[in-house]
């Protein structure tokens, strides 16, 4: 990846609170117009390192590059971001606050007020314009919070656990908004510690563990360093005969005429010769390798991790 490539990039950032490491030499390289997933249990970090990128607050070390530049104070006109920790005004009517906070980001009131009603439209909550926003529902509040952080059309968004008290249908809605997003040119920083949508929404993802970078890289890299070489075979007829050298049998079940088992396959067999050996076995039926999902790297990684790595105090 060129340095033009990459849109945000945050270089051995560290940060103290009191006796807590926030951050311990972090860094980060935010591909242009990718979603990147920042992961990690709550209290991991991520949160601490989204805070200096809109610059609440400062890295006592480390630098933060945004569009190849040191980030300056003007940059955050450029940055939407959606905190996990909602901030609107519960007595104001939702129009009318919505229409305030987009001329704060520099939209004359014309223009945000046709880009509001898009918005509006397309989430179906026009008829709550005139309502005050305590009259609807947490997830209509999150939709018009969603709606203020991109109305501005920023080259970065950043969304801190976005999808945090939608039903499925509603995730899903803001799960297709976000690849749009991606789609027209945006680079977003997805941070969750929810690993359900990962696969769904995200490029490249850092796993932030006790303040530190425990993995990254694209979705598809770590999922291939976490291949297990297990397959399970789905067959109707025969019976399996371990081939050390091919495979070994980890364990099968029967149900009726048909048996599922679990096969171990040996360093440096190729699907297509495994596959014609149990078909000279067995009536194959289905043949799918267990690829980890990224809850289950995440889980490994980080006991991997804190099993080797001294507790520091983080609180982020």
């Amino acid at each position: 990846m060129t340095s033009s490539d990459i849109f945000l990039q945050a270089s051995h950032v560290s940060k103290q609170f009191a006796a807590h490491k926030a951050l311990d030499d972090v860094s980060i390289a935010v591909p242009r117009g990718k979603v990147f997933g920042l992961l990690g249990h709550n209290g991991a970090g991520k949160t601490t390192l989204i805070r200096i990128i809109n610059r609440i607050t400062a890295p006592d070390t480390g630098e933060v590059l945004f569009d190849g530049h040191p980030l300056a104070e003007e940059d955050i006109f450029r940055i939407g971001y959606l905190p996990e920790e909602r901030g609107l005004y519960r007595k104001m009517k939702v129009g009318e606050q919505a229409l305030y906070l987009a001329q704060l980001k520099g939209l004359d009131e014309k223009t945000a007020k046709v880009r509001l009603h898009e918005w509006f439209e397309r989430f179906d909550i026009m008829p709550w314009w005139n309502k005050k926003l305590e009259e609807l529902s947490k997830g209509m509040q999150q939709k018009v919070q969603f709606i203020i952080t991109v109305l501005h059309e920023p080259p970065l968004l950043i969304f801190d656990e976005p999808f945090s008290g939608f039903d499925p249908i509603n995730a899903q809605i803001l799960k297709d908004e976000i690849l749009r997003l991606k789609n027209q040119g945006h680079t977003v920083i997805f941070s969750t510690h929810n690993m359900s949508s990962v696969e769904e929404v995200c490029d490249e993802i850092a796993l932030v563990n006790r303040g530190r970078i425990i993995l990254d890289g694209t979705v598809e890299a770590a999922k291939e360093r976490h291949r297990t070489g297990l397959f399970d075979v789905t067959y109707t007829a025969g019976k399996l005969a371990e081939t050390p050298h091919l495979f070994t049998l980890e364990r099968s079940s029967e149900k009726g005429h048909t048996t599922t088992a679990t096969l171990r396959i040996a360093s440096g067999v190729d699907n297509a010769t495994l596959i014609q050996t149990l078909a000279q076995q067995v009536e194959l039926r289905s043949f799918v390798e267990k690829i980890p999902s990224m809850h289950e790297i995440f889980i490994k990684t980080v006991e991997a991790a804190n099993a080797t790595t001294p507790l520091n105090s983080v609180d982020a």
